[in-house]
């Protein structure tokens, strides 16, 4: 792959910040509501266990079996 391909591919455009949210607002043209809601309900889930395990005391870590 030629430096002039890696460029022109619009994978490269969207590590950008501008890509970026070119990308985000396609995706969001491209989904139903439905897909949304669907989304943000499993986002919600995610953070709720994130939340949980922040909460639950550290178990100390065996390091004598390596």
């Amino acid at each position: 792959m030629t430096k002039e391909e890696l460029y022109a591919h619009p994978g490269w455009e969207w590590c950008t910040f501008e890509g970026a949210r070119k990308q985000l607002l396609l995706l969001g043209l491209q989904t139903t509501f439905r897909e949304k809601l669907e989304w943000l309900e499993q986002a919600e889930a995610v953070a709720m266990q994130f939340s949980a395990d922040r909460r639950k005391p550290a178990e100390p870590q065996n390091r004598s079996e390596s």
